[in-house]
Protein backbone atom coordinates (compact mmCIF):
# COMPACT_ATOMS: atom_id res chain seq x y z
CA UNK A 1 0.00 0.00 0.00
CA UNK A 2 1.31 3.44 -0.96
CA UNK A 3 1.03 6.27 1.55
CA UNK A 4 0.00 9.73 0.34
CA UNK A 5 0.12 12.94 2.38
CA UNK A 6 -1.84 16.11 1.61
CA UNK A 7 -0.53 19.30 3.20
CA UNK A 8 -4.14 20.57 3.27
CA UNK A 9 -7.58 19.26 2.34
CA UNK A 10 -8.64 19.54 -1.29
CA UNK A 11 -11.91 18.68 -3.04
CA UNK A 12 -12.98 15.11 -2.26
CA UNK A 13 -13.24 13.73 -5.81
CA UNK A 14 -9.49 13.22 -6.20
CA UNK A 15 -9.10 11.84 -2.67
CA UNK A 16 -11.83 9.29 -3.42
CA UNK A 17 -10.05 8.23 -6.63
CA UNK A 18 -6.90 7.53 -4.63
CA UNK A 19 -8.74 5.54 -1.98
CA UNK A 20 -10.55 3.51 -4.65
CA UNK A 21 -7.13 2.52 -6.01
CA UNK A 22 -6.05 1.33 -2.57
CA UNK A 23 -3.86 4.25 -1.51
CA UNK A 24 -3.66 5.27 2.14
CA UNK A 25 -4.36 9.01 2.35
CA UNK A 26 -3.43 11.25 5.30
CA UNK A 27 -4.57 14.87 5.32
CA UNK A 28 -3.56 17.89 7.35
CA UNK A 29 -7.05 19.13 8.20
CA UNK A 30 -5.96 22.51 9.58
CA UNK A 31 -7.30 25.53 7.66
CA UNK A 32 -4.13 27.50 8.35
CA UNK A 33 -1.16 27.54 5.97
CA UNK A 34 1.48 25.12 7.31
CA UNK A 35 5.01 26.41 7.68
CA UNK A 36 7.85 24.51 6.08
CA UNK A 37 8.87 23.21 9.49
CA UNK A 38 5.35 21.94 10.09
CA UNK A 39 5.37 20.11 6.74
CA UNK A 40 8.72 18.53 7.65
CA UNK A 41 7.28 17.42 11.00
CA UNK A 42 4.27 15.85 9.26
CA UNK A 43 6.55 13.94 6.91
CA UNK A 44 8.70 12.74 9.80
CA UNK A 45 5.74 10.95 11.35
CA UNK A 46 5.38 8.35 8.58
CA UNK A 47 7.05 7.13 5.41
CA UNK A 48 5.16 8.76 2.54
CA UNK A 49 5.47 7.72 -1.09
CA UNK A 50 3.92 10.92 -2.49
CA UNK A 51 2.97 14.36 -1.20
CA UNK A 52 0.29 16.69 -2.51
CA UNK A 53 1.32 20.31 -2.00
CA UNK A 54 -0.31 23.71 -2.42
CA UNK A 55 1.19 26.85 -3.92
CA UNK A 56 1.62 28.25 -0.38
CA UNK A 57 4.01 25.41 0.52
CA UNK A 58 7.72 26.08 0.09
CA UNK A 59 9.22 22.85 -1.17
CA UNK A 60 13.01 22.67 -1.49
CA UNK A 61 16.02 20.64 -0.38
CA UNK A 62 15.05 20.85 3.30
CA UNK A 63 11.76 19.11 2.56
CA UNK A 64 13.28 16.60 0.10
CA UNK A 65 16.01 15.67 2.60
CA UNK A 66 13.50 15.29 5.43
CA UNK A 67 11.62 12.60 3.50
CA UNK A 68 14.15 10.92 1.18
CA UNK A 69 11.79 8.07 0.24
CA UNK A 70 9.21 10.48 -1.15
CA UNK A 71 9.90 10.61 -4.86
CA UNK A 72 6.71 12.31 -6.05
CA UNK A 73 5.34 15.77 -5.21
CA UNK A 74 2.15 16.89 -6.94
CA UNK A 75 1.22 20.57 -6.77
CA UNK A 76 -2.48 21.40 -6.50
CA UNK A 77 -2.08 24.34 -8.88
CA UNK A 78 -1.21 25.18 -12.46
CA UNK A 79 1.91 27.02 -11.35
CA UNK A 80 4.79 25.47 -9.44
CA UNK A 81 7.03 28.39 -8.49
CA UNK A 82 6.74 27.28 -4.83
CA UNK A 83 8.83 24.19 -5.65
CA UNK A 84 12.54 24.23 -6.41
CA UNK A 85 12.46 22.23 -9.65
CA UNK A 86 16.26 22.09 -10.07
CA UNK A 87 16.78 20.69 -6.58
CA UNK A 88 14.01 18.16 -7.18
CA UNK A 89 15.73 16.96 -10.34
CA UNK A 90 19.04 16.60 -8.51
CA UNK A 91 17.33 14.50 -5.84
CA UNK A 92 15.53 12.31 -8.38
CA UNK A 93 12.15 13.63 -7.30
CA UNK A 94 9.31 13.89 -9.81
CA UNK A 95 7.21 17.07 -9.73
CA UNK A 96 3.73 17.34 -11.25
CA UNK A 97 1.18 20.13 -11.42
CA UNK A 98 -2.58 20.29 -12.02
CA UNK A 99 -3.37 22.52 -15.02
CA UNK A 100 -7.12 21.94 -15.19
CA UNK A 101 -8.78 23.14 -18.39
CA UNK A 102 -11.68 24.68 -16.48
CA UNK A 103 -9.19 26.58 -14.31
CA UNK A 104 -8.47 28.71 -17.37
CA UNK A 105 -12.16 29.49 -17.68
CA UNK A 106 -12.48 30.33 -13.99
CA UNK A 107 -9.46 32.65 -13.97
CA UNK A 108 -10.52 34.29 -17.24
CA UNK A 109 -14.02 34.91 -15.90
CA UNK A 110 -12.62 36.35 -12.67
CA UNK A 111 -10.36 38.62 -14.70
CA UNK A 112 -13.36 39.92 -16.63
CA UNK A 113 -15.28 40.36 -13.39
CA UNK A 114 -12.49 42.58 -12.05
CA UNK A 115 -12.38 44.59 -15.29
CA UNK A 116 -16.14 45.17 -15.37
CA UNK A 117 -16.24 45.98 -11.65
CA UNK A 118 -13.48 48.56 -12.08
CA UNK A 119 -15.17 50.11 -15.10
CA UNK A 120 -18.57 50.34 -13.41
CA UNK A 121 -17.17 51.12 -9.93
CA UNK A 122 -19.22 48.26 -8.49
CA UNK A 123 -17.27 47.79 -5.26
CA UNK A 124 -17.30 51.50 -4.35
CA UNK A 125 -21.01 51.75 -5.09
CA UNK A 126 -21.82 48.64 -3.06
CA UNK A 127 -19.97 50.04 -0.04
CA UNK A 128 -21.74 53.40 -0.47
CA UNK A 129 -25.11 51.67 -0.19
CA UNK A 130 -24.05 49.48 2.74
CA UNK A 131 -22.80 52.58 4.60
CA UNK A 132 -26.29 54.08 4.40
CA UNK A 133 -25.20 56.96 2.16
CA UNK A 134 -27.64 56.30 -0.69
CA UNK A 135 -30.42 58.92 -0.56
CA UNK A 136 -31.72 58.68 -4.11
CA UNK A 137 -30.70 58.67 -7.74
CA UNK A 138 -28.18 61.26 -8.91
CA UNK A 139 -26.82 61.79 -12.43
CA UNK A 140 -23.33 62.26 -10.99
CA UNK A 141 -23.15 59.23 -8.71
CA UNK A 142 -20.26 56.84 -9.44
CA UNK A 143 -19.63 57.72 -13.04
CA UNK A 144 -17.75 54.83 -14.60
CA UNK A 145 -16.53 54.03 -18.09
CA UNK A 146 -17.68 51.69 -20.86
CA UNK A 147 -15.46 48.82 -21.98
CA UNK A 148 -16.99 48.81 -25.46
CA UNK A 149 -14.39 50.04 -27.93
CA UNK A 150 -11.57 50.02 -25.39
CA UNK A 151 -8.22 48.30 -26.00
CA UNK A 152 -7.24 45.46 -23.70
CA UNK A 153 -3.55 44.54 -23.60
CA UNK A 154 -2.82 40.93 -22.66
CA UNK A 155 0.62 40.33 -21.17
CA UNK A 156 1.01 36.63 -21.89
CA UNK A 157 -1.43 34.70 -24.07
CA UNK A 158 -1.43 31.11 -22.90
CA UNK A 159 -4.60 29.22 -22.01
CA UNK A 160 -5.86 31.89 -19.61
CA UNK A 161 -4.81 34.96 -21.57
CA UNK A 162 -6.38 33.47 -24.68
CA UNK A 163 -9.72 33.02 -22.94
CA UNK A 164 -9.62 36.58 -21.59
CA UNK A 165 -9.08 37.78 -25.16
CA UNK A 166 -12.04 35.66 -26.33
CA UNK A 167 -14.36 37.20 -23.74
CA UNK A 168 -12.98 40.70 -24.28
CA UNK A 169 -13.72 40.53 -27.99
CA UNK A 170 -17.30 39.45 -27.20
CA UNK A 171 -17.64 42.62 -25.10
CA UNK A 172 -16.53 44.76 -28.01
CA UNK A 173 -12.95 45.38 -26.97
CA UNK A 174 -9.93 45.54 -29.25
CA UNK A 175 -7.33 42.96 -28.21
CA UNK A 176 -3.57 43.49 -28.34
CA UNK A 177 -1.00 41.19 -26.77
CA UNK A 178 2.67 40.68 -26.01
CA UNK A 179 4.32 37.32 -25.44
CA UNK A 180 7.60 35.56 -26.13
CA UNK A 181 6.02 34.07 -29.25
CA UNK A 182 3.07 34.96 -31.46
CA UNK A 183 -0.23 33.19 -30.81
CA UNK A 184 -1.88 32.57 -34.16
CA UNK A 185 -4.94 31.00 -32.55
CA UNK A 186 -5.71 34.17 -30.57
CA UNK A 187 -5.04 36.30 -33.61
CA UNK A 188 -7.64 34.32 -35.57
CA UNK A 189 -10.12 33.83 -32.72
CA UNK A 190 -10.30 37.37 -31.41
CA UNK A 191 -8.39 39.46 -33.94
CA UNK A 192 -5.58 39.99 -31.45
CA UNK A 193 -2.81 42.31 -32.62
CA UNK A 194 0.75 41.38 -31.66
CA UNK A 195 2.91 44.01 -29.94
CA UNK A 196 6.64 43.52 -30.44
CA UNK A 197 7.41 45.06 -27.04
CA UNK A 198 5.69 45.23 -23.67
CA UNK A 199 6.31 48.97 -23.58
CA UNK A 200 4.36 49.40 -26.81
CA UNK A 201 1.45 47.40 -25.38
CA UNK A 202 1.36 49.49 -22.20
CA UNK A 203 1.16 52.73 -24.16
CA UNK A 204 -1.71 51.47 -26.35
CA UNK A 205 -3.92 49.78 -23.75
CA UNK A 206 -6.88 51.05 -21.76
CA UNK A 207 -6.83 47.84 -19.74
CA UNK A 208 -3.69 45.77 -19.06
CA UNK A 209 -4.23 42.17 -17.91
CA UNK A 210 -1.31 40.07 -16.65
CA UNK A 211 -1.08 36.35 -17.50
CA UNK A 212 2.56 35.30 -17.17
CA UNK A 213 4.23 32.75 -14.86
CA UNK A 214 6.51 33.96 -12.09
CA UNK A 215 10.16 33.63 -13.12
CA UNK A 216 13.29 35.72 -12.65
CA UNK A 217 12.50 37.44 -15.95
CA UNK A 218 8.93 38.34 -14.92
CA UNK A 219 9.52 39.51 -11.35
CA UNK A 220 8.62 43.23 -11.23
CA UNK A 221 7.83 43.09 -14.93
CA UNK A 222 5.44 45.92 -14.12
CA UNK A 223 7.48 48.50 -12.24
CA UNK A 224 7.40 52.26 -11.66
CA UNK A 225 8.84 53.11 -15.07
CA UNK A 226 6.36 50.89 -16.89
CA UNK A 227 3.41 52.12 -14.85
CA UNK A 228 4.30 55.60 -16.07
CA UNK A 229 4.06 54.38 -19.67
CA UNK A 230 0.38 53.53 -19.18
CA UNK A 231 -2.50 55.89 -19.83
CA UNK A 232 -3.74 57.87 -16.84
CA UNK A 233 -7.18 56.41 -17.56
CA UNK A 234 -5.93 52.81 -17.70
CA UNK A 235 -6.74 49.86 -15.44
CA UNK A 236 -4.23 47.17 -14.46
CA UNK A 237 -5.46 43.66 -13.59
CA UNK A 238 -3.36 40.81 -12.18
CA UNK A 239 -4.62 37.25 -11.71
CA UNK A 240 -1.24 35.55 -12.28
CA UNK A 241 1.37 35.94 -9.52
CA UNK A 242 1.82 38.88 -7.17
CA UNK A 243 5.55 39.58 -7.59
CA UNK A 244 5.07 40.22 -11.32
CA UNK A 245 4.02 43.70 -10.18
CA UNK A 246 6.11 45.93 -7.93
CA UNK A 247 3.39 46.43 -5.32
CA UNK A 248 4.95 49.49 -3.69
CA UNK A 249 5.30 51.17 -7.08
CA UNK A 250 1.70 50.29 -7.93
CA UNK A 251 0.46 51.73 -4.64
CA UNK A 252 2.27 54.98 -5.41
CA UNK A 253 0.93 55.03 -8.98
CA UNK A 254 -2.66 54.53 -7.81
CA UNK A 255 -2.44 57.14 -5.06
CA UNK A 256 -0.86 59.74 -7.39
CA UNK A 257 -3.20 59.14 -10.35
CA UNK A 258 -0.53 57.68 -12.61
CA UNK A 259 -3.16 55.09 -13.61
CA UNK A 260 -6.89 55.06 -12.91
CA UNK A 261 -7.30 51.80 -11.07
CA UNK A 262 -6.29 48.19 -10.50
CA UNK A 263 -7.84 44.81 -9.81
CA UNK A 264 -5.63 42.35 -7.93
CA UNK A 265 -6.27 38.74 -7.01
CA UNK A 266 -2.62 38.14 -6.07
CA UNK A 267 -0.09 40.12 -4.05
CA UNK A 268 3.66 40.52 -3.96
CA UNK A 269 4.02 39.75 -0.25
CA UNK A 270 1.09 37.34 -0.04
CA UNK A 271 -0.73 36.82 2.25
CA UNK A 272 0.41 40.23 3.51
CA UNK A 273 -0.76 43.24 1.52
CA UNK A 274 0.83 46.68 1.47
CA UNK A 275 -1.24 48.61 4.08
CA UNK A 276 -1.46 51.76 1.97
CA UNK A 277 -2.88 49.72 -0.91
CA UNK A 278 -5.80 48.53 1.21
CA UNK A 279 -6.82 52.11 1.97
CA UNK A 280 -7.18 53.10 -1.69
CA UNK A 281 -10.64 53.25 -3.29
CA UNK A 282 -9.43 52.78 -6.87
CA UNK A 283 -8.26 49.19 -6.39
CA UNK A 284 -10.27 45.98 -6.03
CA UNK A 285 -8.63 43.28 -3.92
CA UNK A 286 -9.70 39.63 -3.92
CA UNK A 287 -7.98 36.90 -1.83
CA UNK A 288 -6.39 34.72 -4.55
CA UNK A 289 -9.69 33.17 -5.59
CA UNK A 290 -9.60 33.50 -9.39
CA UNK A 291 -9.59 29.73 -9.90
CA UNK A 292 -12.03 29.04 -7.07
CA UNK A 293 -14.97 27.60 -8.97
CA UNK A 294 -16.58 24.29 -8.04
CA UNK A 295 -15.79 22.92 -11.48
CA UNK A 296 -12.12 23.97 -11.39
CA UNK A 297 -11.40 22.65 -7.90
CA UNK A 298 -12.99 19.29 -8.75
CA UNK A 299 -10.97 18.89 -11.95
CA UNK A 300 -7.74 19.96 -10.23
CA UNK A 301 -8.27 17.39 -7.48
CA UNK A 302 -8.85 14.63 -10.02
CA UNK A 303 -5.77 15.63 -12.04
CA UNK A 304 -3.66 15.41 -8.88
CA UNK A 305 -4.98 11.92 -8.19
CA UNK A 306 -4.48 10.73 -11.78
CA UNK A 307 -0.86 11.89 -11.76
CA UNK A 308 -0.23 9.88 -8.59
CA UNK A 309 -2.00 6.81 -9.99
CA UNK A 310 -0.06 7.00 -13.27
CA UNK A 311 3.26 7.33 -11.44
CA UNK A 312 2.71 4.25 -9.29
CA UNK A 313 1.42 2.26 -12.26
CA UNK A 314 4.85 2.78 -13.82
CA UNK A 315 3.74 5.37 -16.37
CA UNK A 316 5.11 8.88 -16.83
CA UNK A 317 2.58 11.22 -15.21
CA UNK A 318 0.67 13.36 -17.70
CA UNK A 319 1.59 16.56 -15.90
CA UNK A 320 5.22 15.94 -14.99
CA UNK A 321 7.03 19.29 -15.12
CA UNK A 322 10.69 18.34 -14.52
CA UNK A 323 11.27 16.14 -17.56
Amino acid sequence: MKNIFLTRRIEDSGINLLKEKGFSVDINDSDSIPSQDEIINFLAGKQYDAVVTLLTDKIDTKVFDSSPNTKLFVNFASGFDNININEAKEKGVTICNAPAVVTSEAVAEHTLALILSLAARIVEADQFVRDGKYSGWSPTNFIGTDVLGKTIGLVGVGRIGGRVGFYAKALGMKVVYHDVARNEMSEKECGAEYCESLDDLLKKSDIVSIHVPLMESTKHLINWDRLNMMKKTAFLVNTSRGPVIDELALTKALSEGVIAGAGLDVFEFEPKITPELIKLQNVILTPHIASASIEARKEMSEIVAKNIIEYFEGKEPTNKVNK
